[in-house]
């Protein structure tokens, strides 16, 4: 089955050895991704618009793929601040709410970074 490395131009891609999502068949996988903070739309301690964020730029990436957000079968949430889930869950739920994909959501100690409140990886199924 030939492979699709989907690439987003982060120097970390070449720098960790990885790429933003893998297609093997009609598999996609996604890399734990974090938001792009910014300061004024995407703030450090918003985990809202982190959430918000990370999805839209990974409808993009999968769109890149040959698949949508309804080809999520799973999505795996990683979040320094649990109290922070409704915020979590309300900008998941915009884009998943009628797809309903199977999710965890976890609490960590740090993500790479410490402007990052939220990572999420996702596993996409196209038919």
């Amino acid at each position: 089955m030939p492979r699709q490395n989907i690439l987003t131009g982060s120097p970390w891609e070449d720098k960790m050895g990885y790429c933003r999502a893998v297609r093997i068949g009609n598999i996609i996988e996604v890399s734990g991704t974090v938001a792009i903070v910014d300061g004024e739309k995407v703030k450090a301690d918003d985990a809202y618009a982190q959430t918000q964020n990370i999805l839209e730029r990974i409808e993009k990436v999968l769109e890149q793929a040959g698949a949508t957000m309804k080809d999520v079968v799973r999505t795996r949430i990683f979040t320094t601040d649990i109290t922070q889930f409704d915020n979590i869950a309300k900008a998941h739920g915009t884009y998943f709410k009628d797809i309903k994909p199977t999710t965890s959501l976890y609490e960590i100690s740090k993500l790479v970074a410490p402007e990052y409140m939220v990572e999420i990886e996702f596993t996409a199924i196209v038919e």
